[in-house]
């Protein structure tokens, strides 16, 4: 668990996995150990030095004028996943919400960046046989053009089933909200939008007593895209999109004192954007000083 602290905001990070050192080819093609070791930046942190990368699945929870806002909610429990490290997990996470304070009872809004597998899980937890809402007192926020693109699908055999066990169990229940890709969640909390991933992505803003920050859900998934911008996803469902959406994401933050939150980026997570040379790193050391 680690929290910030954005003007009159506190946000927290709640983990639901993290720490294991993967391939970087799981995510991009291009990365294999001998790519990934030419970045030294990256280390300790964010890769080891025999060339992998190291990632995390976590949940964001954004205190603003009263309301809790979680934000991204990972795999969940129990659900059938052909990711084999995901396939019915069974984690604490929801004993680590509430050993951080913020219990299921008491968080009264769920938003997703886009609906992708692990953006969704914990919407909803099997009690006797059935999905239900994981978050009973909570209104769950999803963005109008990415359910349009979503609910038109059907999965075939062989796909997970996702918003069949973590989106529309919610909508049934009458608990959803479809919001649009600039929705402003309180006077300190807004959305932006930052498509390409999938068609309705987007981002969360914070900014409260002069302190910027902002959740980049998966226009970015590590840190190596900082210097590696036009690197290919192997999860973007519009490749050119995204490394637009990316690039402009960079160029715009950096050498800003906006605390950027990865929403797979490992421990410490939070960061900011410097430029170097032709493109950008992503520092956790402090953010830039004032006229530089």
């Amino acid at each position: 668990m680690k929290t910030w602290q954005i003007g009159a905001v506190r946000i927290t990070k709640v983990v639901e996995s993290d720490g294991v050192p993967t391939s970087g080819m799981f995510l991009f093609p291009a990365a294999n150990p001998e790519f990934v070791r030419r970045h030294a930046w990256l280390r300790p942190h964010f890769a080891t030095e025999d060339g992998k990368l190291f990632a995390s699945v976590h949940a964001f929870i954004i205190e603003s004028q009263g309301k809790r806002i979680i934000v991204d909610t990972c795999v969940g429990n129990d659900k059938p996943r052909r990711v084999r490290g995901w396939n019915r997990l069974q984690t604490p996470f929801l004993q680590r919400l509430a050993e951080a304070g913020l219990p299921a009872e008491s968080i009264d809004t769920v938003l997703c960046t886009h609906l992708h597998v692990d953006h969704v899980g914990w919407n909803t937890r099997l009690v006797d046989g059935r999905w239900v809402p994981t978050f009973p007192n909570a209104r769950y926020l999803f963005g109008r053009v990415e359910w349009g693109h979503w609910s038109a699908e059907k999965p075939g055999p062989d796909d997970d089933d996702i918003l069949g066990d973590s989106v529309r169990p919610i909508v049934e229940a009458g608990l959803a909200d479809l919001v649009e890709m600039d929705h402003r969640l309180t006077d300190e909390v807004w959305l932006e939008p930052t498509p390409g991933h999938t068609p309705g992505h987007v981002s969360v803003r914070i900014q409260s007593e002069g302190a910027q920050a902002v959740i980049t859900g998966d226009l970015m998934h590590h840190p190596i895209q900082c210097s590696e911008p036009d690197i290919r996803n192997n999860f973007d469902s519009d490749p050119e999109a995204a490394r637009l959406t990316r690039r402009e994401f960079l160029s715009r933050h950096a050498d800003r004192p906006v605390l950027v939150l990865g929403t797979h980026f490992a421990s410490p997570t939070g960061g900011w954007i410097r430029r170097s040379g032709e493109h950008w790193r992503f520092e956790v050391s402090g953010p830039p000083e004032p006229g530089r």
